[in-house]
Order: structure tokens, then sequence, then C-alpha cells
């Protein structure tokens, strides 16, 4: 009955010291995964901002396309010329009013110190294709050092002035 008892004295405490490792295990673990849903948020807010700027570029690209007689006032800054619903405007006006509103829902889907460039190129003959480039940055925060990180997308389409192309 001695032994049975000294056994009992030797081992006391030693669950107690199992489930202490076994926690700390545990905790590393969670912090590793908690580090992993940090990068991937990130990772996922990026992806957010480059979709949001591609497929406003191939929006304007594509007003581009529904006006091509005033190609080059895309390249402008763009005003609010009211050219919805039943107003009557001009194709330049029109292209005005499109930059404007591309602008504006651009600004809204980035963040705030996006920047937009337009470059247009006249078809040089015999080519009727229009180089058009557009070109849309932004600054996005920087997770692993103070500060922002710059990003961009730029895309070329080739736009027909002319019937038949």
């Amino acid at each position: 009955m001695k032994n049975r008892h000294s056994n009992l004295a030797k081992s006391r405490g030693f669950t107690l010291l199992e489930a202490l490792i076994s926690f700390m295990i545990l905790s590393i673990g969670m912090l590793g995964i908690a580090s992993l849903q940090a990068v991937s948020l990130k990772a996922g807010k990026t992806s957010v901002y480059s979709s949001v700027a591609m497929m406003k570029a191939d929006e304007l690209i594509e007003s581009m396309r529904a006006n091509t007689s005033a190609l080059a006032s895309y390249t402008g800054a763009g005003a609010n010329n009211g050219c919805t619903g039943a107003a009557v405007c001009s194709d330049a006006q029109l292209a005005q009013d499109d930059v404007f509103w591309w602008k504006k829902n651009l600004k809204a889907g980035l963040p705030a110190a996006a920047t937009t460039v337009v470059t247009v190129t006249a078809p040089v003959a015999p080519s009727k294709m229009a180089t058009v480039k557009v070109d849309v940055g932004w600054k996005e925060r920087n997770k692993d050092a103070a500060g922002s990180v710059d990003r961009s997308y730029s895309t070329i389409a080739y736009i027909c002035t002319e019937v038949p192309c």
C-alpha cells in the first residue's frame, strides 16, 4: 500500500503539466491561423480593387466604342453635361459626360487617391484603328510597413473609327 501511495505522490501535478503544454501548442496554432486570416483579408482587398479598376477601364473603352466620332474628347477631365434621359448632347459633350461619371464611379470603388490617364492615338492611314490606353492608379495601405503601396492597372484597346473597318 505504501508503494502505491508513493507512486501517486511522484505523479502529482503531471496532468496539469500536460494540460498546460497542450494549451500552449493550441495557442501557437491559433496565432498562426489569425496571421493567415490577416494575410487573406489583405489579398482579398487588393483583388477587389484590381477587379474594380479592370471593370471600370473596360466600361470606358466600351463607351468609346459607342462614340467613335469623339474619341479625342475622352482624354479630358470630363464634365457633367447632363447627357442622361431625354437630354440632347453632341458627341463631344457625351464623351465628356461619360468621362465625368466614369471617374466619379471609379473613385467610389477605389481608395481616395485614385488617378486616371486616358490616351488616344489616332489611326495612321491606311489603318482605321485608333489605339486607346487607359491607366488607373491607386494607393493601398501597406500592412507590412508604414505608408502605402502604389498599385495600377493598364489596358490597351483598338477601336475602329470608320465603317468598314
